[in-house]
């Protein structure tokens, strides 16, 4: 059987139509797309939003945030994140990245990756992953522990 190409990356299982997903998903993805939009990357030129909902149904979004030193730059993910926890909300329910790759998806970092899973309070959080136009527009739907397996975490050793 012949791979399907959709949005540059291979259409499986995982890979859903936008059209086809939940109200609230897409509307955590509308949401990123607009965080994308104020992403400060003057250097990579590669914008990336975010948005984290909680558990109340707040949705908290991010963008990149890049600095000439570069190990102080920040991850749209690690933004929307630190601004839940700021605001005292630390249940997240779901979480969506938008960012413009030719080829796949853009996932999580993996210092992104560890710093969600501090937050997966022992339920894994659903991760969509898609780009900002690109039609039909395609979702790649995983989770931060299928991203992250075995990440570190107290509970798995020190």
């Amino acid at each position: 059987m012949a791979q399907v190409f959709i949005n540059g990356a291979r259409d499986e299982p995982n890979v859903r139509e936008f059209d086809g997903l939940d109200s609230s998903i897409q509307e955590l993805i509308h949401a990123a797309t607009e965080a994308r939009k104020l992403a400060y990357c003057p250097y990579s030129n590669f914008a990336v939003g975010a948005a984290l909902r909680t558990s109340d149904g707040t949705i908290y979004t991010g963008c990149n945030i890049e600095n000439g030193a570069y190990a102080t730059t920040i991850c749209a993910e690690r933004t929307a994140a630190v601004k839940a926890v700021s605001e005292g909300k630390r249940d997240f329910v779901a979480c969506a990245v938008v960012a413009q790759q030719d080829n796949g998806f853009t996932t999580p970092c993996g210092v992104c990756r560890q710093f969600l899973s501090e937050f997966v309070n022992g339920q894994d959080i659903p991760l969509y992953a898609a780009k900002p136009s690109n039609l039909p527009l395609r979702v790649l739907c995983t989770s931060v522990l299928q991203l992250l397996p075995n990440g570190f975490s107290f509970s798995n050793g020190k």
